[in-house]
């Protein structure tokens, strides 16, 4: 893959008050708009500072969506891009101390949005998640009351991306948010998103898989931020490889498909700092992966985040470009050389960093 350009950062998005933010997941919003969200959120280049707040909406224009998403505005009644939710940061909710909500993945089904968060005491520190809904194109989110403790499935439910079929439900991979655990996959009717009761695992029990037994872990491994997207016909999910330290897409026939053998390539390699080439898709401390709305098999893009924990800086979102691998297509090698313990160290030196910074 090759950088298309930085989507947040100074010069870019300092008129909504954005020096610093992460993540960027985004969806299509009901009048065609595109709404992407970012977790914790400074008004200098960084983390910490001034006017910290998470999740952050921006709009952008969809016909810049394959060329560098251009922003056109935020939610809040002015520029300055608002929290999304309303909480405080550090405070007691539930009668458990909240440092911050981070945002896994929206939605689109019909006219309203629905946005999954995770409501965190600290990086990788999960107390739970909930949904919350949007039915004016992702300007306003009210709680829906859809809620999960943090150790639902074993904390296999907390980093979340879902996506929906043609026969009425969404489908939802899972991972934990500590980058130290596999995948799930469970699947809910799409009337139903907000009712817990009415979500079932894919598991494997007597022998076989099936709908409704607890779900088993359908990929096994260290996995980070999760995107699932149908493209071009196509059932594509995008993550962040934390164990071998890289992004990787793979492309499936449906949501069950034995992620085992399906076609899978890295398309973005974690390095250091001095061996970055972002136009060969060699990206230090990268993370995120999110796929974005109008992409293709052969001109797929991903929102990737960086984040530099030792200078503070760089820390934003970047717009790469390249291609999705084709059925059929042989796998593109890892790259062992990083070690599976590579992302791991780095996110353990970024929770006590951003605890530091945010305190």
């Amino acid at each position: 893959m090759r950088k298309v350009k930085d989507l947040t950062g100074p010069g870019l998005t300092d008129g909504f008050g954005i020096g610093g933010t992460d993540l960027g997941v985004t969806a299509v919003a009901p009048d065609g708009r595109l709404v992407s969200v970012f977790g914790d959120t400074f008004e200098r280049a960084g983390v910490g500072g001034p006017g910290w707040r998470s999740p952050v909406v921006l709009f952008g224009d969809p016909r810049t969506a394959t060329s560098g998403i251009r922003w056109t505005g935020s939610t809040g009644a002015h520029p300055y891009a608002e929290q999304a939710l309303p909480y405080h940061h550090d405070s007691m909710v539930r009668g458990r101390r909240v440092g911050t909500v981070i945002p896994t993945d929206v939605i689109t089904i019909g006219d309203e949005m629905y946005l999954h968060v995770m409501v965190c005491a600290g990086l990788g520190d999960v107390h739970w998640t909930e949904v919350h809904r949007s039915t004016d194109n992702g300007e306003s989110w009210e709680h829906t009351g859809a809620w999960w403790p943090g150790d639902h499935h074993g904390g296999l439910f907390q980093m979340v991306t879902w996506e929906l079929g043609d026969d009425g439900y969404v489908y939802a991979f899972s991972t934990g948010f500590q980058r130290d655990k596999g995948l799930v996959l469970q699947r809910v009717p799409a009337d139903r998103l907000t009712d817990p009761r009415a979500w079932e695992g894919w598991g494997f029990r007597g022998g076989v898989w099936a709908w409704g037994n607890p779900p088993t872990i359908a990929l096994t491994g260290a996995y980070g931020e999760l995107c699932l997207r149908r493209v071009d016909d196509r059932w594509l999910l995008s993550f962040f490889d934390a164990g071998n330290y890289r992004i990787d897409v793979m492309n499936l026939d449906g949501p069950t498909s034995n992620l085992y053998e399906a076609v899978r390539s890295t398309v973005l390699q974690g390095c250091s700092w001095h061996g970055e080439n972002h136009g060969s898709g060699h990206v230090a401390q990268l993370y995120g992966g999110y796929i974005v709305p109008g992409s293709t098999l052969d001109d797929l893009h991903l929102v990737v985040s960086q984040w530099n924990t030792e200078q503070n800086w760089p820390y934003r979102a970047m717009q790469f470009a390249g291609s999705a691998p084709l059925p059929g297509a042989r796998p593109l090698p890892g790259a062992a050389e990083t070690g599976s313990s590579t992302g791991r160290r780095i996110l353990r030196a970024a929770r006590d960093l951003v605890l530091r910074r945010m305190s």
